[in-house]
């Protein structure tokens, strides 16, 4: 019975000193996974509130880690008051998860005071991070918005659409082509990468002072939007 009560509770009592320097290791490192994910981010939404999570998030982690201290009893009473808890928040990007993965992760191991892996781990994962957004690993081609506008059909409008397209962006694609007024018009949508000095109010007033053009709008798919 002995071994038995040894092995249900915590192996040593967690000093306020351990305690506190776990619990603002696993910020630090929390908000280095955090400040990775705003520099490598890429979308038409970013979310102040998620940032915020991950790098807060590690710290409830790393408290329950702490509380639970290698006990057994603990740890099944924190599970199951964890499993009355219910989180219906969709995440619409698998990287999303991931980050909040990796800042529980730094948490968890801090918690354990396993502090050479959470370090070595939170490190390793920033870096990889970085490198694969850097690098645009997985991407064919990156576009950075998307060009609407309707030109007359004719040869000499889609000539001088061309041309300014060719001047002022790095690259561009035509995604869609379609008639509309009866035929009159044609209405063109291109994906385009513009250059870091790009002026784009310059490119919008180019296209439409071209005769006949109407209707030009520019989507940027940039963190315009925050939730």
């Amino acid at each position: 019975m002995s071994e038995l009560d040894q092995f249900f509770q915590p192996s040593a009592p967690t000093t306020l000193q351990i305690a506190l320097l776990s619990l603002l290791l696993t910020f630090v490192l929390s908000q280095m996974v955090s400040a990775v994910y705003m520099w490598t981010f890429r979308g038409m939404s970013y979310s102040r509130s998620f940032v915020q999570t991950v790098a807060i998030g590690s710290i409830v982690a790393c408290m329950l880690m702490l509380a639970i201290n290698n006990s057994i009893a603990a740890g099944l009473g924190i599970a199951g008051s964890l499993a009355i808890i219910r989180f219906r928040t969709a995440m619409r990007d698998p990287r999303d998860m991931v980050f909040v993965f990796a800042a529980l992760g730094a948490g968890i191991a801090c918690g354990l005071k396993a502090y050479g892996a959470a370090v070595a781990g939170t490190v390793i994962f920033c870096g990889a991070a970085m490198m694969l957004t850097w690098t645009e690993y997985g991407s064919q081609q990156r576009f950075d918005g998307l060009l609407r506008l309707r030109l007359p059909a004719t040869a000499e409008a889609e000539a001088a659409i061309a041309k300014v397209l060719k001047r002022h962006t790095q690259k561009f694609s035509l995604v869609t082509l379609r008639e509309v007024a009866q035929g009159e018009s044609v209405q063109h949508a291109y994906q385009v990468r513009l250059p870091a000095s790009a002026a784009r109010n310059t490119i919008i007033e180019e296209i439409g002072s071209i005769d006949g053009c109407r209707d030009v709008s520019l989507l940027l798919q940039e963190p315009t939007v925050e939730i």
